[in-house]
């Protein structure tokens, strides 16, 4: 194996090193899958990424994504941080927009500038799609909580914006901070769905932002995250197709990680398009290494 150039951000942090990290790997095109996975394995963040090369084909730049465990279709900080790290190692100069083409399709990047430094990255995700309304009395034991604690004004239902999340609402922040997955039952249960990960929301007043989630992913081997851009995808489409917050346009800002003690923020807006439903997330990215990994066998 050649030298590999390689580059760690935050995403989504709200202060140094919070948020969520991801290694970025550089001209990957002479890697095999199971190479880009055993270095995803050592790097040992929630997702590390690989750009095989340092030119975009038909407008776009091919990444794959890999947790220690696989390679995934999509998922929301991977995007925005290499999209960032595009611009910046290789685009070279400001452009409002990096298109990544990644297994789930071709996802637009924006960026937004402040005193000429990029400031937010916008990703349009693909077309969200609803799946299966779960039963509410299957679902909270699961979560460590009481069927009060669930807004059962609104369905727990699984949604995706290219990886599908359970979307659970609860009506009391008291309620989301007091949420621990069973793992026994969490297994059991998602089995039989095509989801394997829980987004908990729910609306608060006690910060400037609008919401407070939790994301729970056992099944992927992080049993929390602090920063999750495709389950908040999935949770803007959520609120605009259910009206759940008196209107089928979102605009708003999401906390997360406070638990972790990695605070982060995020920023959604979603809005129906005809017979469609337009996601955006955005949030800010921050280098902070750059290293070099040496050839090996």
């Amino acid at each position: 194996m050649k030298p590999l150039d390689f580059f760690i951000v935050d995403v989504f942090a709200e202060e140094p090193l919070a948020g969520n990290q991801l290694a970025v790997f550089f001209d990957t095109a002479d890697l095999s899958s199971e190479q880009m996975q055993r270095l995803a394995r050592e790097m040992n963040y929630s997702e590390t990424t690989f750009v095989p090369s340092s030119a975009p084909r038909a407008g776009a730049y091919e990444v794959r994504i890999f947790t220690p465990a696989a390679e995934i279709p999509f998922a929301g900080h991977p995007t925005l941080g290499t999209a960032f790290l595009i611009r910046q190692e290789l685009v070279r100069e400001p452009v409002e927009r990096v298109v990544l083409d990644l297994r789930c399709g071709r996802v637009p990047v924006d960026f937004t500038y402040r005193d000429g430094e990029v400031d937010l990255l916008w990703m349009h995700q693909p077309e969200p799609s609803f799946g299966r309304v779960l039963d509410a009395a299957a679902v909270h034991p699961v979560l460590g909580l009481e069927r009060s604690d669930l807004d059962e004004r609104l369905p727990v239902q699984e949604v995706s914006t290219g990886l599908p999340f359970i979307i659970v609402p609860l009506r009391s922040l008291a309620a989301l901070e007091r949420a621990a997955v069973r793992r026994d039952a969490c297994f059991q249960l998602i089995a039989e769905t095509q989801a394997k990960a829980f987004l908990l929301f729910t609306p608060h007043a006690h910060s400037q932002d609008d919401l407070t989630v939790r994301v729970f992913t056992d099944y992927y081997g992080v049993p929390e995250d602090p920063a999750t851009g495709s389950a908040n995808g999935a949770l803007a489409a959520y609120l605009c197709h259910h009206q759940a917050l008196g209107s089928d346009r979102i605009d708003v800002s999401v906390s997360q990680g406070a638990q972790l003690r990695r605070p982060s923020r995020l920023f959604l807006r979603a809005r129906r398009e005809a017979e469609r439903i337009a996601v955006s997330v955005g949030g800010r990215v921050k280098r902070f290494a750059r290293g070099r990994l040496e050839g090996q066998a």
